[in-house]
């Protein structure tokens, strides 16, 4: 199957899950539900999103890892990337299993959004207080006796 009808094809396995998109990437497609990257499909093959807590589920069931070639100095890159069984790609009901837990292991993946800074109020800008002032009074600085004092060029 050719990437783009690989891809159609996923996108209707997908749909009971949410809304399902492919997206291209590096001469292969990326498959998203409802915004969750979760799967991805390369050399012809569909690779479902994986983690610590359910790889073992795609190895049990004859799943092969994504692996690429890498630079010298990682020659073989496995990612978390496996495929799911074969009879998977036979009907939606065959791949939501498979999917869920790619939709989980996506999730568990994210990370968590910054909180953001917190705003000064207008007033506070207004006074031309700042959030140091609350850090408490400030130490003077005083020449020490070792400094001396600059000269000025005339």
């Amino acid at each position: 199957m050719a990437h783009e009808a690989l891809a159609e094809h996923c996108l209707e396995l997908f749909a009971p899950l949410g809304k399902a998109r492919a997206r291209r990437m590096f001469g292969g497609q990326g498959l998203y539900v409802d915004e969750l990257f979760i799967a991805l499909i390369a050399d012809g093959r569909l690779y479902l999103k994986t983690h610590e807590a359910t790889r073992q589920a795609f190895a049990d069931a004859g799943g092969q890892p994504f692996v690429y070639a890498g630079s010298k100095h990682k020659p073989t890159v496995v990612m978390s990337y496996w495929t799911p069984p074969a009879e998977a790609l036979e009907s939606p009901a065959l791949m939501t299993p498979w999917a869920r837990l790619a939709m989980a292991a996506a999730l568990a993946a994210r990370k968590p959004a910054k909180s953001p800074r917190p705003v000064r109020s207008t007033a506070s800008r207004k006074r031309g207080t700042s959030s140091r002032d609350d850090v408490g009074p400030a130490t003077p600085r005083t020449r020490s006796q070792t400094d001396k004092p600059r000269s000025r060029k005339t």
